[in-house]
């Protein structure tokens, strides 16, 4: 199993339970989150969409990027991620957005650092989680899968801490 379909089906219920949903705009990733959210049972419940924006033209084009701001970072930073995941909740009305953007495979962008991402969840317009996430893999869909299920880890986190009961 490539994604962890017990913490999938425990964010969608922490987020039906609160009426609640959630929607993606994703680089690196290249549409696994979007996949892994898609196999939660009654994912229509609770998933929203994304958006896949692989480049400058498009992040600027559908996210609203500033592309003067994003051309000087390769489209990598923790603004970026943030940018990505408040913007995609407003494109598909969903309460969350995550946003997440960086390298997969080696690129003179990266070659002293090593493999990095950012990724940011937003609630209702506003950036709650904003992490830089690395990987050792080095096959590009490997870091992709790990770059995931990070991310879908770190959700559950979030909504489990936050999810108290009025």
């Amino acid at each position: 199993m490539i994604y962890s379909e017990d913490i999938i089906n425990s964010i969608k219920d922490i987020l039906i339970d609160k009426e609640e949903t959630i929607a993606v705009a994703e680089s690196v990733t290249s549409g696994h989150l979007q996949a892994a959210f898609s196999v939660g049972i009654e994912a229509s419940k609770y998933f929203q969409g994304g958006i896949t924006t692989y480049n400058l033209g498009q992040k600027a084009r559908h996210l609203n990027m500033d592309p003067i701001f994003c051309n000087k970072l390769n489209c990598v930073a923790d603004r970026i991620a943030d940018t990505m995941a408040i913007e995609v909740s407003k494109m598909f009305s969903s309460d969350y957005g995550i946003g997440i953007t960086g390298y997969a495979s080696i690129v003179p962008e990266c070659e002293k650092e090593g493999l990095f991402a950012f990724f940011s969840i937003s609630y209702k317009g506003e950036v709650v989680v904003s992490k830089r996430m690395t990987s050792v893999n080095k096959q590009p869909y490997d870091v992709q899968l790990h770059y995931t299920n990070q991310v879908v880890q770190k959700l559950y986190e979030y909504l489990r801490s936050n999810n108290i009961k009025n």
